[in-house]
């Protein structure tokens, strides 16, 4: 039984080493959904502003949005770092 257990530790697979390539996909897929974000978000602007100027065509886009869809650029991105990685693509 031990033995097993040691043996499923020990044998989880390697994930790919930070490089250029990994970086740019986590990028785009933040960039993608910052720009999801800003059109599906159905009431932006409930939270606080952003501390820092910003173009006139992102509106009432706030803390509470940034942080939500750069989680989920985040998630989107492990998920396609990891299947580029296991496909031999990264």
């Amino acid at each position: 039984m031990l033995s097993t257990w040691i043996f499923a530790v020990s044998s989880t697979p390697k994930t790919i080493d930070w490089n250029v390539s990994v970086c740019l996909v986590m990028i785009l897929c933040n960039l993608f959904a910052l720009i999801l974000g800003r059109y599906f978000i159905q009431k932006p602007g409930q939270g606080p502003a952003l501390p820092v100027p910003k173009a006139e065509v992102w509106g009432t886009f706030g803390v509470p949005e940034l942080l939500a869809t750069t989680s989920l650029g985040h998630i989107l991105g492990a998920g396609i770092i990891l299947g580029l990685a296991n496909a031999g693509v990264l």
